[in-house]
């Protein structure tokens, strides 16, 4: 073999270790545009967030997940990942004995103080906190990227647009709905305009009543809801079924919601989770405002007309 074939050869290798998932140096802006630089793509990565555990396993990087936090339930092998405490008080101690080479951490969730300690400590951190659905897609693309799991990032985010792009198509231009969604009940807690939950009431149609509060998860008064006077009550609470509370505002029979029987829940995991799943959350609170819709015109046949 001639010296110009072998290193022909050697230069032909290098390149396709290069261009294999985890090699080669990268650098991915965060949702707080800061930019995120790795020597290669992260082999060892630990989510501060159960919705971003099932944003990496959506995009095939479930095992190079060393640590998660509480709640990380879904996909069912994310059950058997290290703990590393709870989205709202992190062990430090746990995720620097992990060594990770990226931690994804919830720019709307986490400590702020303990979420730059990791920073000062040295460890790579992205941020993501998406607030629109279309951000739940480009979330897939740069954990994908900033995973060495570029292709199936993409992959991954191009059939959530597509999904995304059927319901808007379907639900947006429906006649207005006015909604009031119930994080919970005591106290009593609701969403503002920046929330992602807001996006997705925009996507089916409807309007959040609450809004135009300065705060994304703000404290509410009961007589907030009675003067803002919803036609759909929507809660969640903190399983699968339906909160025993929701049923509480039958206790006035003056709310449009309670005489139009529209109080509905949709099972947090699918709704507040800022993750692939919330378009099936999506799907559901898009049927319960068109049931709304369906009896509002059913009370006034010239509804239906206009």
């Amino acid at each position: 073999m001639t010296f110009i074939k072998f290193r022909a050869r050697c230069c032909l290798l290098l390149l396709l270790v290069w261009t294999q998932p985890g090699y080669g140096s990268l650098e991915v802006a965060d949702d707080r545009g800061k930019p995120v630089t790795l020597e290669r793509a992260a082999q060892r990565i630990v989510s501060l967030a159960p919705h971003i555990t099932e944003l990496l396993f959506a995009v095939g990087a479930g095992e190079q997940l060393v640590g998660v936090v509480q709640y990380s339930n879904y996909p069912q092998a994310a059950k058997n990942v290290t703990r590393v405490g709870s989205y709202a008080q992190l062990d430090l101690e746990a995720i620097t004995a992990l060594d990770p080479e990226l931690i994804v951490a919830w720019g709307g969730g986490n400590p702020e103080g303990q979420v730059v300690r990791l920073g000062e400590l040295g460890f790579a951190v992205y941020i993501n906190d998406p607030r629109r659905i279309e951000d739940v897609p480009r979330s897939l693309e740069r954990l994908g990227r900033l995973a060495g799991r570029q292709a199936a990032g993409q992959r991954a985010a191009a059939e959530f647009r597509r999904q995304y792009t059927a319901l808007a198509r379907q639900y947006r231009d429906r006649p207005g709905v006015r909604v009031f969604y119930e994080i919970w009940n005591r106290p009593l807690m609701t969403v503002n305009g920046e929330h992602l939950i807001s996006d997705v009431i925009a996507l089916c149609g409807g309007s959040n009543v609450f809004a135009s509060l300065p705060v994304l998860a703000p404290a509410i008064a009961l007589e907030d809801v009675l003067a803002a006077d919803p036609e759909v009550i929507i809660a969640s609470g903190m399983g699968q079924q339906r909160p025993e509370w929701l049923d509480s505002w039958r206790r006035w029979p003056q709310l449009k919601a309670v005489r139009g029987e529209n109080l509905y829940s949709i099972p947090p995991d699918i709704i507040q989770r800022h993750g692939p799943r919330i378009l099936e959350g999506a799907t559901q609170m898009c049927v319960a405002l068109e049931q709304a819709r369906a009896k509002r015109d059913a009370a006034d046949p010239r509804a239906a007309r206009r």
